[in-house]
């Protein structure tokens, strides 16, 4: 059996050279049962444009089989202004997603729906909750309309994020400060990537959400 995920660089796995950022795909395997295998095709800067364009999707489409599952989390992206990357929210966005979910039922695999996780944007100590535009309630609103199986890692995050606060939720994200680390000498300030410890706890969230389905 195995799990594949189709996402962008939250949840991919990383080189050496961009350590310690870490994706959430990184550290899913351990919190799922065993005798489910994931592969990981989440890559760095794609959107559902982008990600399809390239034939990711046609590789997984190529190894999916019955009792398959895959994760499908995008948003980050898709909002960007570039040609290549950008879809609108309420349209071509919606008909990537079906494309997704289209590539895991004809296998007779089971398609899952994340929304994308939220950014770390506080303004006057309370975190925005407009970080990814419409992108998260517009997949909540896909799914809901299709019965398509959805985990709102958006909203999970959102309260998450907020909970901890300002200060505190910097744990999650790759936040380094001068020579801290010899990839970011200068030190970084990454309000959407995560740390490893972030990205670990957010994969035991997800993997308890997935227990709904899986």
């Amino acid at each position: 059996m195995k799990l594949f995920i189709a996402g962008d660089s939250t949840a991919s796995k990383k080189q050496d050279n961009q350590r310690p950022e870490s994706g959430w795909g990184e550290y899913l395997k351990s919190f799922i049962p065993p005798n489910i295998d994931v592969i990981n095709y989440a890559t760095d800067g794609r959107s559902t444009k982008s990600f399809i364009a390239e034939g990711r999707l046609f590789q997984i489409e190529t190894e999916i089989t019955e009792g398959d599952y895959l994760i499908v989390q995008f948003g980050h992206n898709d909002s960007s202004p570039e040609s290549r990357l950008h879809t609108d929210s309420d349209a071509d966005f919606l008909d990537n997603l079906e494309r997704f979910a289209t590539t895991a039922t004809y296998a007779h695999a089971m398609p899952i729906f994340i929304s994308p996780i939220t950014r770390r944007d506080f303004i006057d100590g309370k975190l925005n909750p407009n970080t990814l535009g419409n992108y998260p309630k517009a997949m909540e609103n896909f799914c809901k309309t299709h019965g398509y199986p959805f985990i709102d890692m958006f909203k999970i995050s959102q309260r998450l994020i907020s909970q901890l606060g300002e200060d505190g939720s910097k744990i999650f994200y790759n936040h380094l400060v001068e020579g801290e680390n010899e990839n970011y000498p200068d030190g970084i300030s990454d309000d959407t990537h995560f740390s490893p410890y972030g990205a670990r706890m957010l994969a035991s969230v997800i993997a308890i959400e997935l227990r709904k389905y899986i």
